[in-house]
C-alpha cells in the first residue's frame, strides 16, 4: 500500500473497518456526489466560496472512499464503475459552473462560459483516461506523481484559492488549462491506440 498516494492510504484506512458492515461502496460514491453537487450549489450563490471549497475538497477525498471498499470488501461491479465516473463528471463539471455562475457578478457572462468550458474538458480527460484505462491498463493512464502526491491533488488547493479570493483567476486558468489538458491527453489517447493496432 506504500506506493500507493496519501489520501488513498488514508481512504484505506478509514474504510477497512467498513469492509463487513452494511454500507455498501455505491452509498459511498452517492455521500461524495451529494457533498461535491452541495459545494457547486454552494459556489453558485456567490456568498460562501471558502465553505464551497471545503466541501469540493471533502468530495474529492470521499471519491477515494468508494473504490477502496470496493476492492477491500469485494464487492466491485462494472455498475458502480460507471456510478463513480458518472459521480466525478458531474461533480467536476457542476464545480466549474457552479463557480462561474458565482462570479458573474465579478466576470460577467463569460464567468458561466468559463465554467462549462473548464467542467466539460475536465470531464473529457476523466472520459478518455478511462477508455485508456480500460482498453490498455492502468499504467496506460499513470498520473503523474512525486512523494505520494498525484497531479489532481490541486483540488486540495481550493480553499487556499478562495481564502485568498483568487477564485476568479483559478477559473480563468481552469478556462484555459483544462481544455489544454484535454488536447494533450486526447493524443495520449491516440498515440496509445495506434501503438496497440
Amino acid at each position: 500500500m506504500s506506493d500507493k498516494p496519501w489520501d488513498i492510504q488514508l481512504a484505506t484506512w478509514l474504510v477497512r473497518p467498513l469492509v463487513n458492515s452494511w454500507i455498501h461502496p455505491n452509498l459511498l460514491t452517492t455521500v461524495r456526489l451529494a457533498v461535491g453537487l452541495g459545494g457547486a450549489a454552494v459556489f453558485a450563490t456567490g456568498t460562501a466560496f471558502n465553505l464551497g471549497a471545503v466541501l469540493i475538497v471533502l468530495s474529492n477525498f470521499l471519491d477515494h472512499t468508494d473504490g477502496e471498499l470496493a476492492r477491500l470488501s469485494g464487492k466491485t461491479s462494472r455498475f458502480g464503475h460507471f456510478y463513480d465516473l458518472l459521480s466525478d463528471a458531474l461533480v467536476t463539471i457542476g464545480m466549474f459552473v457552479g463557480l462561474g455562475i458565482g462570479l458573474e457578478d465579478v466576470l460577467g457572462w463569460r464567468s458561466i462560459m468559463y465554467g462549462v468550458v473548464a467542467g466539460l474538458a475536465i470531464a473529457g480527460i476523466f472520459h478518455l483516461r478511462n477508455i485508456m484505462e480500460n482498453n490498455f491498463g492502468k499504467q496506460a493512464t499513470q498520473q503523474p506523481s512525486w512523494a505520494g502526491f498525484e497531479a489532481e491533488d490541486v483540488l486540495y488547493f481550493i480553499p487556499l484559492v478562495t481564502l485568498l479570493d483568487q477564485q476568479a483567476i483559478f477559473l480563468l486558468a481552469a478556462a484555459i488549462g483544462a481544455p489544454i489538458g484535454f488536447v494533450v491527453v486526447l493524443v495520449q489517447f491516440m498515440k496509445t491506440g495506434n501503438t496497440e493496432n
